[in-house]
């Protein structure tokens, strides 16, 4: 029944970044099923996301609608700690198509980090504000084919 429920949450997106789901961007932490409840728990990308109601009110329906679940429980919990690292490769290329570069998979040494283009994969490229959208994105302007664009901002336990 686990590996229902683990399917039925791939369909479940962000609300803010609609072509990925909270599996790929590596929320789930963790799937239980016991006697007709499915309990699952979920790492927040951000303390304080607005979105997390959302999130929890979308798990809810679509594992509610599950033969066999009964009920549903949802704890967004902060250990471990959400990272960037934990979006999987094919949520990154789905940010990329989104038009979000996805985070780099390591920073400098004094925490600087570049991004790639989305649009045309150059590293030419140069942030214009630290505070984009959403408190997870920046702005970054690429000099090579001269598109603004949004970049998830790299989370480490490191940083």
């Amino acid at each position: 029944m686990v590996e229902k429920l683990t399917a039925a949450l791939a369909a479940v997106k962000d609300p803010e970044i609609d072509s990925i789901s909270i599996v790929e961007l590596g929320m789930v932490e963790n799937i239980q099923f016991v006697d007709g409840e499915a309990i699952v728990k979920l790492l927040p990308t951000f303390i304080g996301c607005p979105a997390l109601d959302i999130i929890r009110q979308r798990v809810e329906q679509v594992l509610s609608d599950l033969e066999g679940v009964e009920q549903v429980t949802v704890e967004f919990i902060h250990h471990p700690p959400w990272t960037s690292d934990r979006i999987t490769e094919q949520g990154r290329e789905k940010l990329k198509q989104f038009g979000i570069a996805p985070p780099p998979k390591q920073t400098g040494p004094n925490g600087e980090w570049q991004v790639e283009c989305p649009y045309c994969q150059s590293s030419y490229t140069l942030m214009e504000n630290i505070f984009g959208p959403t408190a997870c994105r920046s702005i970054f302007y690429c000099k090579q084919c001269k598109n603004p664009f949004e970049a998830l901002k790299p989370i480490s336990i490191w940083m």
